[in-house]
């Protein structure tokens, strides 16, 4: 969805073609992939990290554009709500001190971005749902001035036929409609990228399936949602409302929803761009002028932009990514589990552990998904997504076991022999991994914290109203966010 798109009406006309262009991306792929033309001889990672936006009554600023502006740095660029905006890091290797480097610069770069916020009235906030946010705050006038979103929405609503109903069931309970696709923006979050060659990437991607769920309970961050306490990732189940383009009656066939777990492990990359074609109808189809084949033929490197575009309408948790640099073809498996923050320390400990665990998953003798059913690794899925760090998961070989002893016994060892497989210094990938290890004896993530900071507040000032003590846990968090020290060391109370 980063692709720009004009405000445009499309006829059928233009579906038909679209889908004659998808399959032809679709066939050119296959040929690329048998040909071995991708980028792969040095693996790099990527990171992209949402925000929100918030005014000096931590309540939504909606600003984005003023904000953007003020930064004037292209790594920023616009998100869906007016109260978000992203940066892109610059893709590099793991090796060496490489994580410490990246924590110096983008420390830097937002600690800039915040005082140019300032500038115009706006603070930058890193956390996985702004506890502030009110059914008001998520209409059509809160979606960013971009033709794409306002399309997006069109499109959304023109297959659904009907307003989304969200309904949420947690700790408490929310029932609601809207008649926008603006609740999506309620969900901020880090995406971690990894390049892998076609080979690998089946491996790769069962590799972070299988730990999905592992990651939602150690890297919760989204409790709050509309005033109400529901899941510890709520940004998970609202996600997958905000954006489903089906009526009841088509779920209960069983058509799939565009934010998609998946339903089977996979034995390459093809499997997953064939399903995206095969499942799912086009919601922009907008065609280029490129004639992939005949780009193939004469030796040059395909954009296959329509099934890049289309990629990126079907919201998979990992999600498959073809992109070209500089003339050459890479694939990137995309992890969109986490939520963004607590500190930007927190999230390249997150980083660690994923790329760590990853590449020692993949590189076992027995895969581990041949040992673990696809629904158990959804029902772990879901279970961090609910219960966060106090989450019970199963892994073979243990049964179902508290996410916390799973990760200190069993997976911990294993992301450090992977950081070590990808060149990581000893020092860089003991303090990161040592914060993972602190999280899980301190029973602390940034959803944890907010819950009982919350609940201290709520308990000691009352009468006070429920928005109000929201709005001093956030202010009490962006405060300790700004000081890096990672979530499992912050004070509740």
């Amino acid at each position: 969805m980063g692709e720009e798109v004009e405000s445009q009406d499309f006829s059928r006309t233009d579906r038909q073609r679209y889908r004659e262009k998808l399959r032809l991306c679709l066939d050119v792929f296959a040929r690329m992939l048998s040909e071995s033309k991708f980028d792969f001889e040095r693996p790099l990672t990527g990171l992209e990290i949402e925000f929100n936006l918030v005014d000096d009554h931590v309540d939504p600023a909606m600003r984005n554009a003023d904000v953007l502006a003020a930064i004037a740095d292209p790594d920023f660029q616009t998100e869906l709500g007016q109260f978000n905006i992203e940066v892109n890091v610059p893709p590099r290797s793991l090796v060496g001190s490489a994580a410490d480097e990246l924590e110096t610069e983008l420390r830097a770069s937002l600690n800039a971005a915040e005082q140019h916020a300032r500038s115009v009235g706006a603070h930058i906030v890193m956390i996985g749902m702004l506890p502030t946010l009110t059914p008001a705050d998520l209409t059509g006038e809160a979606l960013s001035a971009n033709p794409r979103y306002k399309l997006l929405n069109e499109q959304v609503f023109a297959a659904r036929g009907e307003d989304l109903y969200i309904n949420i069931d947690g700790v408490e309970r929310l029932s609601t409609h809207a008649d926008t696709i603006a609740p999506e923006a309620a969900c901020t979050s880090v995406q971690f990228h990894l390049q892998v060659s076609p080979q690998d990437y089946a491996r790769t991607w069962n590799a972070a399936q299988c730990i999905a769920g592992v990651q939602l309970a150690l890297g919760a961050n989204s409790p709050f949602l509309f005033g109400k306490e529901l899941w510890r990732e709520t940004r998970v189940a609202l996600f997958e409302q905000a954006t489903d383009t089906r009526p009841q009656e088509l779920k209960e066939q069983g058509v799939r929803p565009r934010v998609w777990f998946g339903e089977r492990w996979i034995t390459s990359v093809f499997d997953q761009f064939e399903e995206n074609v095969r499942y799912f109808p086009a919601l922009l189809p907008v065609c280029e002028d490129e004639d992939p084949a005949a780009v193939l033929a004469r030796g040059d490197t395909p954009k296959l932009s329509e099934l890049r575009m289309h990629n990126g309408t079907v919201y998979r948790w990992n999600r498959p990514v073809y992109d070209v640099f500089r003339g050459r073809p890479h694939l990137r498996v995309e992890n969109r589990i986490l939520p963004a923050g607590p500190t930007v320390v927190d999230v390249l400990a997150n980083g660690a552990f994923y790329y760590g665990l990853v590449r020692a998953l993949v590189e076992e003798d027995r895969p581990l998904w041949s040992q673990m059913s696809f629904p158990a690794a959804f029902d772990n899925f879901e279970t961090g997504a609910r219960r966060g760090i106090d989450a019970h998961l199963y892994w073979p070989g243990l049964g179902e076991v508290p996410a916390t002893e799973l990760v200190l016994r069993r997976l911990l060892p294993m992301a450090h022999e992977g950081l070590a497989a990808w060149g990581v210094d000893t020092p860089v990938r003991e303090r990161l991994l040592g914060i993972i290890e602190r999280r899980c004896t301190t029973h602390q993530n940034g959803a944890e914290w907010q819950a009982r900071t919350f609940h201290q507040i709520d308990e000691r000032r009352q009468p006070l109203d429920r928005r109000d003590s929201l709005r001093e846990m956030l202010r009490r968090y962006i405060e300790l966010m700004h000081s890096n020290e990672p979530v499992h060391a912050w004070p509740v109370g």
